[in-house]
């Protein structure tokens, strides 16, 4: 599948596809045809079954600047029409990284601002290069932010965090980030594409259909009472025993061996 703005690849070997956005000179800033192609990229994913784990990444030096706005000023009076377009691609696509079986890695390999703050917080484990830096960036601009951030960072952080990167565009280190919770992991830089391959491929060879069963689970539970969600997982465990991964983890802990799971 071949992109204007961004790179789709799927290793057949290990079943994991990469979405590099691929506009270095632009910092990777979205524009309308990266907005599209995104979602069209997200989409590809979700619906190829050898796809088993998502690494998200940037070309050059940074992971996502946010939006182009040197497309948001070109478009002059249009612009409101411009931005409801673009968001309806660009969510269109957060909401297929947060929703699908296949875990979601953000391989942050720089500066992470405005909408890719936000993609970075609908991925599911976010690896940092300790060289990255974060803001909502956002108000700076004069804008109001997008692309799900309003959701998960309240979630995330807290309210009160919440507001104080969101009002102020507070500049986060890698390391701060990740005593906020905002980060999984921080690596050395030299070392983070080794290891965000290394997991990928290990998280890849789990089992697909129940990885995703857990991870909704856990998005959706602070919007439901306590029985709702303990039926909610009943619900999943029940159905991820029948699958072929479930009776192949069940077998092979009763036989003492390791499971080969074939996330389905």
């Amino acid at each position: 599948m071949s992109f204007a703005t961004l790179l789709y690849d799927v290793d057949a070997a290990t079943h994991v596809a990469t979405i590099t956005l691929n506009r270095p000179a632009q910092f990777n800033a979205l524009n309308l045809d990266m907005a599209r192609e995104l979602m069209m990229a997200t989409i590809a994913a979700d619906e190829d079954a050898g796809v088993r784990c998502v690494v998200i990444t940037g070309a050059g030096k940074a992971f996502f600047a946010g939006g182009d706005l040197s497309t948001f000023g070109a478009a002059g009076d249009a612009t409101g029409a411009l931005l409801k377009e673009m968001t309806s691609y660009f969510h269109s696509a957060i909401a297929r990284l947060a929703r699908m079986d296949a875990p979601v890695i953000a391989h942050v390999n720089g500066v992470a601002a405005g909408a890719g703050f936000s993609t970075m917080l609908a991925c599911d484990l976010a690896i940092a290069a300790s060289s990255a830096k974060f803001t909502m960036a956002y108000t700076k601009s004069g804008l109001s932010p997008d692309g799900s951030s309003t959701w998960f960072l309240p979630r995330t952080v807290g309210l009160r965090r919440a507001q104080e990167l969101t009002l102020t565009n507070r500049v986060l280190t890698a390391a701060e980030a990740l005593d906020w919770g905002l980060l999984t992991r921080v690596i050395d830089d030299a070392e983070l594409a080794e290891h965000v391959r290394a997991l990928s491929v290990e998280i890849a060879s789990g089992p697909t259909r129940t990885l995703g069963a857990a991870k909704r689970l856990l998005r959706d539970s602070s919007d439901h009472g306590l029985e709702t969600q303990m039926e909610l997982e009943a619900r999943a465990i029940a159905a991820m025993s029948s699958t072929s991964d479930g009776r192949e983890g069940v077998a092979a802990f009763l036989e003492k061996r390791g499971p080969k799971y074939i996330g389905s």
